[in-house]
């Protein structure tokens, strides 16, 4: 699966999330349902407090004293109507519009009886209905505003006529009664400019917040791609920001925002904490760090994103994997070893090679004695050794760039198992493939891997011949947290003591006679050119473990070798 394919189910949720936002901002109207929740818990207010008033029991009644029956009966009905409609609010069953329309019209009936059960106008209750149009009024249209506002001036002033017409001590307020009518009309056709306004700003602001959830989502999406691996970490030390890329160098994997960084990796965290306490160091340190049992070496780059660059604030620290920056020195290093092997095949090979034949010829001379014979082999000897040196760095020099691939190791591994037995005529046991991880695919070139797997399980051989017995075997897995797959070349040898280790594969060392001092060299040459790593191990019980951590070929690459 190429990288477009992996990528392209988070396009399309990326895509995708972006339409629902547009399309929420177009069709949900989020002001109007406010506008009415809010209304709705002011009408459980007022329906519960008149209740709560009428329930006291005062004589006279502070509401309802006029007529308690209606009063009571209007108050527990109107309470009901809220409850329902906190409910059908909640649930959006009815539109928008017509849920407005019809809870003013019960706003407007339940208004005017209970003022005509408190006493009519003078009671103060018609001054809700105030309240009532003008906050519907931001959510409704003009024409339908301007009816509801002339149904309850209707009402008012019928009630006022009612009560005149019912009682004959009755005193009807029709100056208030049409004073109140015209703020109700009033405040009706004041508010549909303001909710033009709030509308606007309304829309606007959601626009900008889908503008923002997008750049937001479209940051984060570029973050968790870049070839680059960042981790960001607050002024305690906590990650605040970590991509796919330093998850997996880290080998750590769901780490929420808030995660100690302690936690992910020891080193580095002692590193940044005494970065910060030590003025005297780099602002932009290079610090090379050891994770999976010293198997991944990573470099990491501290750059401070405070004021004035102080280092108590946040960090932004950038992880580059060792293995890619030593690629592309190590194809500088075979350029530069090419024009110096042309010279060396120029200037050194034929003069050894001229002396090895003189060295011969002298040597079947009959009139030699025995010294002079042996004193001939020493100068054959010598120059074989010296011819095997520069055919080795010869070798080196005329090493193609590397062609890394994808390929299953298991059935690979067989076959050079078969060649390598053949050639070594190893009896059986002595050499060994152990089982590998099902589905187990590396990424390297072939031609190298052979080479570097000849030359570790030729020195294997031979080293564990020098203790008594050949045992080699070859153990693969992956590595836990990372996922990187490896490779171990495991024989029954003397080992490698620590001081010893350290200078193996630094070329020319032999700690033998007879060898060149190259092949441990030459094989950690070819590894870090296909971004993998030659690491050796203490082998537990005796002998050495010589591991082959491969590039994660599931990974972006960041630069095709």
């Amino acid at each position: 699966m190429n990288q477009a394919q992996t990528d392209a189910p988070l396009r399309r949720t990326f895509l995708g999330s972006r339409d629902v936002l547009l399309q929420k901002a177009i069709d949900e109207p989020e002001l109007g349902w406010r506008v009415l929740i809010t209304l709705n818990a002011f009408r459980l207010l007022i329906s519960m407090t008149l209740l709560l008033l009428f329930a006291a029991g005062s004589d006279p009644r502070f509401f309802g004293d006029a007529k308690p029956t209606l009063f009571a009966a209007t108050a527990a009905g109107y309470l009901v109507f809220a409850i329902l409609s906190a409910v059908s609010l909640r649930q959006h069953w009815v539109p928008r519009t017509a849920l407005a329309v019809t809870q003013l019209m019960v706003d407007i009936v339940a208004i005017v009886m209970l003022m005509h059960a408190s006493g009519g106008i003078s009671s103060g209750l018609g001054g809700l209905l105030v309240v009532f149009i003008g906050a519907a009024s931001l959510v409704i249209p003009v024409t339908v505003a301007a009816t509801l506002a002339a149904i309850a001036t209707f009402f008012i002033l019928g009630e006022q006529f009612y009560t005149q017409l019912t009682s004959a001590n009755a005193f009807a307020n029709y100056p208030a009664a049409g004073i109140l009518s015209g703020v109700i009309f009033a405040i009706a056709l004041a508010t549909q400019p303001l909710a033009k306004r709030i509308r606007a700003s309304e829309a606007l602001a959601r626009q900008f917040g889908v503008d923002l959830q997008n750049l937001s989502e479209l940051n984060n999406y570029i973050v968790q791609h870049l070839r680059e691996s960042i981790v960001v970490v607050d002024n305690n030390d906590a990650s605040r920001l970590i991509n796919s890329s330093a998850a997996q160098l880290l080998g750590v994997e769901n780490t929420p925002p808030g995660t100690p960084l302690r936690s992910m990796s020891g080193p580095l965290a002692e590193y940044v904490e005494t970065w910060r306490q030590d003025l005297s160091l780099s602002s932009h340190p290079e610090l090379t760090l050891i994770t999976e049992g010293d198997s991944v070496r990573i470099t990491a780059h501290l750059a401070p994103l405070g004021q004035d660059g102080q280092r108590d604030g946040p960090i932004l620290v950038f992880l580059e994997d060792v293995s890619h920056m030593n690629a592309r020195v190590q194809q500088s290093k075979l350029a530069s070893l090419g024009r110096l092997s042309a010279s060396i095949a120029h200037e050194i090979r034929n003069p050894v090679g001229a002396m090895s034949h003189a060295a011969q010829l002298l040597g079947e001379s009959p009139v030699l004695t025995e010294d002079d014979k042996r004193l001939t082999e020493i100068i054959q000897t010598h120059s074989s050794r010296v011819s095997h040196i520069i055919d080795n760095v010869l070798q080196l020099s005329r090493r193609e760039l590397s062609r890394p691939e994808r390929f299953a190791l298991k059935e690979w591994l067989d076959d050079f198992a078969r060649e390598f037995e053949r050639t070594l005529e190893l009896q059986e046991g002595e050499f060994t493939v152990g089982s590998l991880p099902e589905g187990f695919e590396i990424r390297m070139d072939r031609g190298h891997l052979r080479q570097v797997l000849w030359n570790l399980c030729d020195n294997a051989v031979k080293y564990a011949s020098e203790a008594g017995g050949i045992m080699v075997e070859i153990q693969g897995g992956r590595l836990s947290g990372q996922g990187r797959p490896y490779l171990d070349i495991l024989d029954c040898g003397l080992g490698v003591d620590k001081a010893t280790a350290d200078k193996i594969f630094e070329p020319f060392f032999t700690a033998r006679s007879g060898g060149t001092g190259l092949g441990l060299y030459i094989s950690r040459e070819l590894c870090e050119l296909n971004r993998a790593t030659l690491l050796y191990l203490d082998r537990p019980g005796g002998g050495s473990i010589f591991r082959i951590v491969f590039a994660d070929p599931d990974r972006w690459d960041t630069q095709d070798t």
